[in-house]
């Protein structure tokens, strides 16, 4: 019968002409159904923005660490849109917020328009593999009341002289010894001290060396191109993640073990608090939920304090005019201290001149360049659909050195903060809305203690000459600093 009819249908044709016609047809059938699909997904008003997706897998990663972000953003402002575009990112194909208009919507629209997101690529080292999958609103719902609780202005106020003694212990163990030193990995080795301390109260040297030695691979490597092949940094920050993990359950099983045979709270620091939240079943949280909250604290710790450090004493040693005004400041709450009295509260609150230094040494280099966010439904957007589900990132690049919010940008002047000068959504180191890191005083407080420490021992002189350039947070070649002690 099939027979008869492909005689009747396609009298002319020999079995062969047959399938190759079928073939097409099926072919047809296939790409006007693909055609529909991609039509049906097309947004109703407007459209996507524009942009490159670069490279299959990588995306556009490679261009962003070869180039730099600076570069990379203001190129692609300039060629499709300086509002909005397309790229990928992280591993992540995302729309790129640009300018304060940018900044904005994505600020004042959280949990409306966007949710807080990060890409698999970032949660990976990071996260337990159960928890991998999770948002991180959702791993850190219990830790944001408490977080807020242990960041209150009353609290870490309370908490400068503890800054103050570890800072002094350490410029002396790890600074003063040397002629030369590597500030990066110093400056970090000091916020990382600082946060096991402030976080989980963890004192011991051999402890924290321990902690160290997992955690360096998997800051390194979180941000890095998300390649999990071996010998590459995020192959490894994923395999140091693993062991970080056992290690910090190992300090969270023994500090919960002393609380129940106890009976009582052991310190105030988050560990403890987190120790004792229970869920509506009454269940206390997990060793590895509580492991997942403490490791993305240390993280944020280690990247904002170390690499700010790092960036305003880069500034102050090539810009002696800059060293000397913030010298004068320092000193004078020095000369106002006993001898070996430790800095309290109102010290801080005098070193007015020397954050406006921080700021604009922020602003040059930034310690947190952008986050990322996730559409919980479509919305519009100087003139482009954002789809529901479309990843989004913000960046500090698109406004920190723009002439039209900081006029001369190339130039170092703390001035700018003076007053009320800077225009909103345009300097965004910590973010802004309710996602504004809640830290953000910790790291002033911890920054402003660490810098007196430092400028009222030395002088500072700049040993490399090679330019800075970031990729996230960190600069690509580390800042070598001669240090000068200065004349008793």
């Amino acid at each position: 019968m099939l027979q008869l009819m492909n005689q009747v249908m396609y009298p002319a044709m020999n079995a062969v002409e047959i399938m190759n016609l079928c073939t097409i047809s099926l072919m047809t059938l296939l790409i006007s159904l693909v055609l529909v699909f991609l039509i049906s997904r097309k947004p109703k008003n407007g459209c996507f923005p524009p942009g490159s997706k670069g490279w299959p897998l990588v995306g556009e990663s490679i261009q962003y660490v070869l180039s730099g972000p600076q570069k990379f953003i203001k190129k692609r402002m300039e060629k499709y849109s300086p509002y909005v575009f397309q790229s990928a990112l992280f591993g992540e194909k995302m729309a790129v917020f640009c300018g304060p208009e940018g900044n904005k919507v994505l600020f004042t629209n959280e949990n409306k328009l966007v949710r807080s997101w990060w890409p698999m690529s970032t949660r990976k080292p990071l996260y337990s593999s159960e928890f991998a999958d999770a948002s991180t609103d959702e791993i850190a719902a219990v830790l944001m009341t408490f977080l807020h609780d242990i960041l209150k202005m009353d609290v870490i106020k309370e908490y400068i002289p503890v800054m103050d003694t570890m800072a002094r212990e350490h410029v002396t163990s790890k600074w003063a010894a040397k002629e030369v030193v590597k500030v990066l990995p110093a400056s970090k080795e000091y916020a990382f001290n600082l946060g096991c301390r402030f976080l989980m109260n963890v004192v011991d040297d051999e402890r924290v060396t321990t902690l160290a030695k997992h955690f360096v691979p998997v800051a390194n490597g979180t941000y890095s191109v998300p390649l999990e092949l071996p010998g590459t940094a995020y192959n490894r920050a994923i395999q140091s993640g693993k062991l970080l993990r056992e290690e910090l359950i190992k300090i969270i099983t023994e500090r919960r073990n002393a609380m129940l045979m106890e009976r009582s709270v052991i310190g105030q620091d988050l560990l403890s608090r987190l120790l004792l939240i229970t869920d509506e079943n009454g269940k206390y949280l997990s060793a590895k939920h509580i492991c997942n909250n403490i490791i993305g604290l240390l993280l944020a710790s280690y990247e904002t304090s170390g690499n700010a450090i790092t960036f305003v004493l880069k500034y102050l040693a090539e810009l002696p005019h800059i060293y000397n005004e913030v010298y004068k400041e320092q000193m004078e709450i020095a000369k106002s201290k006993k001898e070996n009295e430790l800095l309290k509260w109102q010290d801080v609150q005098k070193m007015k001149y020397s954050w406006n230094v921080v700021c604009e040494a922020l602003r040059l280099l930034p310690i947190g360049p952008g986050a990322f966010r996730e559409a919980i439904t479509d919305f519009n957007f100087a003139g482009f659909t954002i789809p529901k589900g479309m990843k989004a990132y913000w960046t500090s690049h698109t406004t920190h050195r723009n002439p039209e919010y900081f006029p001369d940008p190339e130039k170092f002047d703390p001035s700018r903060f003076e007053g009320n000068r800077i225009a909103p959504y345009t300097f965004v180191p910590f973010g802004g809305g309710p996602r504004m890191c809640a830290g953000k005083e910790y790291a002033r407080l911890e920054i402003l203690v660490f810098l007196h420490n430092i400028v009222t021992n030395f002088t500072l002189e700049k040993v490399s000459a090679k330019k800075i350039l970031c990729v996230y947070s960190s600069p690509t070649k580390d800042v070598l600093l001669r240090l000068v002690p200065h004349k008793k």
